[in-house]
């Protein structure tokens, strides 16, 4: 997993409000370049960002979901840029006696992103990150999305669990164990008839 940190001199409300507006999103994560549609729900959990990466006319159109957003102290997002796959993006915040501390923590989760040796990979995410880092610092510093959080965007307790808590993963997972249950007394089934129907 690629780590970066950089100590921001702005509070850490004035990040999470650059968090909060998706259509920023281009402006700060390197590597996207046009913003083609805010999920009505954006920055809560499920909602999705719809925009591009790549540089014109070499673009790939692709998504970002969160998974949790806690304004209090962290935003995780998977992004998906197909053919590459899938990236998890976990950012940090957390008050310093500058302003705030903000870590960025990223790694490849599914797709061919996935085969490539960690340490050739993690280097090149964690030079990138150096420059996704500034330029949230520039915005945030600044104020680019004001200084404290829209109400709307105020996190719910289903935002701060966010979607891997056990509380979600629990039911998902029995779920799955229900289908296999199902299907496996199904495949029984059809092959005593067929031994029925042989004997």
């Amino acid at each position: 997993m690629s780590r970066n940190t950089r100590v921001f001199h702005c509070p850490p409300e004035s990040v999470f409000a650059v968090f909060a507006s998706g259509w920023l999103f281009p402006s700060w994560v390197v590597g996207s370049s046009r913003m083609r549609r805010v999920g009505r729900d954006w920055p809560h959990v499920g909602s999705k960002l719809h925009h591009s990466f790549g540089v014109w006319p070499l673009v790939i159109d692709d998504e970002t979901t969160v998974l949790e957003w806690d304004p209090s102290s962290r935003f995780i997002i998977q992004a998906a840029g197909w053919p590459m796959g899938e990236a998890r993006v976990r950012l940090e915040v957390e008050p310093h006696r500058d302003g705030c501390r903000v870590r960025i923590h990223e790694t490849a989760v599914k797709g061919p992103g996935t085969l490539i040796p960690k340490p050739l990979l993690h280097s090149f995410l964690w030079v990138r990150n150096i420059e996704t880092l500034r330029r949230l610092a520039h915005m945030a510093e600044a104020g680019a999305n004001g200084r404290t959080l829209q109400p709307a965007a105020l996190a719910s307790p289903k935002d701060r669990e966010g979607v891997d808590s056990p509380k979600h993963v629990l039911p998902r997972l029995l779920g799955t164990v229900a289908s296999v249950a199902v299907g496996s007394l199904a495949l029984r089934a059809v092959l005593a008839v067929a031994r029925r129907a042989r004997g």
